[in-house]
């Protein structure tokens, strides 16, 4: 009889199992009633569950609990972020354009409350890195306007010179948004040294629920309008009765995550593993974004020859999950827009497979996963495992 494997969850970066300590809190807060918003024994509890969930986000950020307010997820955040319409200080402020680079995830690439008139996008590198003369020459002589830059990408892990980023737009004057809904949990976050005026997250990428998500400000003083008005919630910064459960399950993930987001090790060692054994197996292996910067859980790969959606089911058939891109563009043919813009062929950019590790991933699992792989390569394209880079 054939051996059974239990299934393998290797797409962390589409979202991470929910934490046995996040899904507790959920079921307790989920058993009590009552609205965060009203004043008796219940309320009361539910408002405290709320602010403890803050201060937990908040030292995932290292920032002060104010600056944290809670939304329904990563592209409600980074809606809320990115418009025109400000308060700074008091007074309110309208920037002229949304600055962003090609690799955005969709959710930034629509441009938010900017109208598509009022959008730029810069360049990036054959890594995937901003193309910083561009951003420059994008912002040095414009109106006061809002640059939005992802700190890692979703698809790549390939993390941005965010300093240097942060640099550029404040010599020119200018706002910035940073996507953080990637990096956090699997690096550590500096708004400050980042320059940044606000940042966004999302709970279930590092093991929180699905449907909460966070807009992180730099300073309370400086703020982006509201998206959702009505009711006084969230300090007026975001209508609507809260999720209590969802939050309190983000706070938990987020506490049991900051120790992770400071010690990648166990991730690079894994990630280290990885690549060795693709390459071993197949040494025309294309790792993007290789000689930069990236997230120690992600590894973006093409062996030429062998295509991505081919692949993933036969992963998927050996009970290993993997992605061929962004679980925004599951399903969709057509080549992803961020190795398009990193300039690598439509032929190999439909050879790319993802895998994205987490706090549930051990080493046994990349070891499943590197035994099953020339067993595949064989099936597809044996010809790939002779095949020298």
């Amino acid at each position: 009889m054939a051996r059974r494997f239990d299934p393998i969850y290797l797409d962390h970066n589409a979202g991470a199992p929910l934490r046995p300590r996040a899904r507790d809190v959920m079921i307790e807060v989920l058993n009590d009633p009552g609205n965060a918003s009203s004043v008796h024994a219940h309320g009361r509890r539910a408002r405290g569950r709320i602010e403890a969930a803050r201060e937990q986000v908040a030292r995932l950020c290292d920032v002060k609990a104010r600056a944290v307010t809670f939304v329904s997820g990563g592209t409600e955040a980074n809606m809320t972020a990115l418009t025109p319409a400000w308060q700074d200080r008091g007074a309110p402020v309208y920037l002229d354009k949304l600055v962003m680079s090609a690799v955005e995830h969709p959710s930034v690439l629509s441009g938010g409350r900017f109208a598509t008139a009022d959008q730029i996008s810069i360049g990036v590198d054959s890594q995937g890195r901003v193309r910083l003369d561009e951003l420059e020459l994008a912002v040095k002589d414009a109106e006061q306007s809002l640059v939005s830059i992802m700190v890692a990408n979703n698809e790549t892990g390939v993390v941005q010179p965010l300093r240097e980023i942060g640099t550029i737009v404040k010599t020119y004057g200018h706002f910035l948004h940073l996507d953080a809904v990637q990096a956090a949990a699997r690096m550590p976050i500096d708004m400050d040294a980042w320059q940044a005026d606000v940042l966004t997250l999302s709970a279930h990428k590092f093991g929180g629920p699905q449907g909460a998500g966070a807009v992180v400000v730099g300073s309370t003083a400086r703020v982006p309008s509201a998206l959702m008005t009505g009711g006084g919630q969230e300090n007026w910064r975001r209508a609507g009765t809260e999720n209590v459960a969802a939050i309190a399950g983000f706070g938990a993930a987020a506490e049991e995550a900051l120790e992770e987001a400071v010690d990648t090790r166990h991730f690079a060692d894994m990630q280290t593993r990885l690549e060795s054994g693709i390459k071993a197996v197949c040494p025309g292996t294309v790792v993007f974004g290789e000689a930069s910067g990236r997230l120690a859980n992600t590894t973006c790969f093409a062996v030429p020859g062998i295509p991505a959606e081919t692949a993933l089911i036969a992963f998927d058939l050996e009970g290993i999950s993997v992605s061929s891109g962004s679980a925004c563009s599951s399903g969709k043919v057509s080549v992803s827009h961020v190795l398009t813009a990193m300039g690598v062929g439509e032929e190999l950019a439909r050879c790319a497979l993802r895998v994205s590790t987490g706090w549930k991933t051990t080493e046994a699992e990349i070891d499943r996963f590197l035994s099953v792989w020339p067993k595949i390569v064989e099936r597809l394209n044996p010809d790939a495992r002779h095949r020298a880079a």
